[in-house]
């Protein structure tokens, strides 16, 4: 392995045997044809698989919205860039010239990318056990430090306690359409807030679900995290 890759090796807890998939890893697209791109694909393939394992082991409770949200917050590329950079990623990072000079080592996209093409490296080198220890180990004070009380809450709930804690009105759901067979029905429902000039849609397989759908559509539009 290259002795500029060490460290990164180290701090990663994994010693690459073929030391070509790390050097990959680390090479953006704007470095030249072998770069990290295909690497990324399969880091975010394997990153999402044990993410999702790890959370249904250990929320039993959990419904798959609530495991989607958790997952979410887990893999985001904000997470991700701040993992990276507690690694110190960018100073190993291989950049084309335009994205050296522009500061490409302290882009969030970039961080994250690198950090999935690493985990899909650790994948082809070592195996789906190496890769889960490794994720486990990078990802483990983010997974503690979740919030499963307010992460768990349905968007419907997070919403009506956003708007309360902000002195608005309570949302108003309205249904827009109901399309498709009996057996197989799809329902269309609008989220409005008097006093904001904001109404969004949602769409499920159930009133219920179209609603909680609206109301994360709604929470989002308002700029609330998760």
């Amino acid at each position: 392995m290259s002795p500029a890759l060490d460290g990164l090796a180290k701090a990663l807890g994994y010693r690459f045997a073929d030391p070509r998939l790390l050097e990959a890893a680390v090479t953006h697209r704007s470095a030249g044809s072998h770069n990290n791109e295909r690497l990324e694909f399969l880091g975010d393939a394997v990153l999402g698989h044990v993410v999702a394992e790890w959370l249904y082991k250990a929320f039993p409770a959990a419904t798959e919205g609530q495991l989607s949200r958790l997952r979410a917050t887990l893999v985001k590329r904000e997470t991700l860039a701040d993992i990276a950079r507690g690694l110190t990623l960018g100073d190993y990072l291989r950049l084309g010239s335009g994205e050296l000079k522009s500061g490409g080592f302290r882009r969030d996209s970039i961080l994250a990318d690198a950090l999935e093409a690493i985990l899909g490296g650790i994948l082809l080198d070592g195996g789906f056990t190496s890769c889960h220890d490794c994720i486990h180990r990078l990802f483990a004070p983010r997974f503690e430090s979740l919030s499963p009380v307010d992460e768990l809450k349905d968007p419907k709930t997070r919403l009506q306690e956003y708007l309360q804690s902000h002195k608005l009105a309570l949302p108003i759901y309205a249904m827009k359409t109901v399309s498709g067979k009996a057996h197989h029905q799809r329902f269309e429902v609008e989220c409005r807030v008097e006093g904001l000039d904001k109404a969004v849609t949602g769409n499920g397989s159930s009133r219920r679900k179209a609603k909680q759908e609206a109301a994360d559509n709604m929470l989002e539009q308002l700029g609330v995290d998760g």
